[in-house]
């Protein structure tokens, strides 16, 4: 169905702008692409944006990834991989790797996360959609990950080394000590170990409510697969963590559990290399978690002082819960959860958390 009216486009380069357009008006007019349709799909955390365009045969997405700011290719290289292993990933119809423009088909406006019932967490739609994810899971980590970068010991650091500078210090305005550092070189080198010991598996990265696409109304329809350009080989509990413990939505812990042990079924059935025993696998779980949320605290913190996206500061309560509960139960970690709790003392994050061990 053609848009009767489309949003203006925002552009701050000039040149970009011009670029865009000469692209647009060279695409084959096979694709029967409709330029007056053209609108803004979305944005996320780089410099990639997304627009919608009606064609002869349905709506389109284009990419706009400036190559100065973004490299494509690991893009197109895992959408291929992962394709390969049948995937719900978007299909590559037309890509400008020089002025990186990229036609790709549409998966829908709709993300996970909207349709989601947050009032309702054991109710039938919201179990049909988690079942729906666990399912497009365990068919991405059944795809070959040879040929993907490890997540070793360096990138774990690198992420890990993201809180200290961004969140703690020029966030929260705390001055790291040598016995801070010193409580941060121990927790990270346990969180590490742990980490590393895991079973491994294609990890998607980024596998959560926003990069997963729903249909609205069917919650037992496959979800499309977006966000995926960085993909390595590592835990296989990572994407699972991405998923439950979600940076955008938060769910009691008895419902995070529910689902692991759907996924974790559905992953031996597969023949997925999960623990045999769930207690084993659930540890895995809130290690790897912890490890995550210490870097997306980082990662949040660094985008609203950096890069001025200060939606990101309404998410770090509940990634810090996150943090703050693995930390405060486990042992060696308890340094670590007074530190976050010093960090957040005039922020309102302390809290008194009760959660399960297995």
């Amino acid at each position: 169905m053609i848009q009767a009216a489309a949003a203006p486009i925002p552009w701050t380069d000039p040149a970009r702008q011009q670029a865009f357009d000469a692209w647009l008006r060279s695409r084959p007019s096979s694709l029967g692409l409709l330029p007056q349709s053209l609108r803004p799909a979305s944005a996320d955390a780089s410099f990639r944006r997304y627009f919608r365009i009606d064609a002869s045969a349905g709506s389109l997405i284009i990419m706009d990834a400036p190559p100065s700011h973004e490299d494509c290719r690991p893009f197109v290289s895992v959408a291929r991989l992962l394709a390969s292993g049948e995937v719900a990933v978007p299909r590559i119809l037309d890509w400008d790797e020089a002025q990186g423009f990229m036609l790709l088909s549409d998966l829908g406006a709709h993300t996970l996360l909207s349709t989601l019932d947050v009032d309702q967490p054991h109710g039938v739609g919201n179990r049909a959609r988690y079942n729906a994810a666990l399912d497009e899971l365990v068919r991405l980590q059944a795809v070959p990950a040879d040929s993907l970068p490890p997540y070793d010991d360096a990138l774990l650091q690198r992420e890990l080394d993201l809180f200290p500078d961004w969140y703690f210090t020029k966030l929260r305005g705390q001055a790291l000590d040598d016995k801070a550092r010193e409580v941060l070189d121990r927790a990270f080198a346990l969180i590490k170990a742990q980490v590393l010991a895991q079973p491994v598996a294609l990890v998607h990265r980024d596998y959560h409510s926003r990069n997963l696409m729903a249909d609205p109304a069917d919650a037992n329809a496959r979800l499309g697969v977006i966000d995926f350009q960085d993909a390595v080989r590592g835990p296989i509990t990572y994407d699972l963590v991405s998923l439950l413990r979600d940076a955008y939505v938060m769910w009691d812990e008895d419902v995070q559990i529910d689902h692991a042990v759907r996924y974790w079924e559905k992953a031996r059935k597969a023949g997925l290399p999960v623990h045999a025993d769930f207690g084993d696998f659930w540890r895995d779980f809130e290690w790897m978690g912890l490890q995550r949320h210490i870097k997306v605290l980082g990662i949040f913190a660094r985008l609203a002082i950096r890069d001025g996206k200060q939606q990101y500061l309404g998410d770090i309560p509940r990634v810090w819960t996150y943090a703050h509960r693995v930390a405060s139960r486990y042992q060696g970690l308890g340094p670590l959860a007074r530190l976050l709790e010093q960090a957040e003392a005039d922020h309102g994050g302390l809290r008194t958390e009760v959660g399960f061990t297995f």
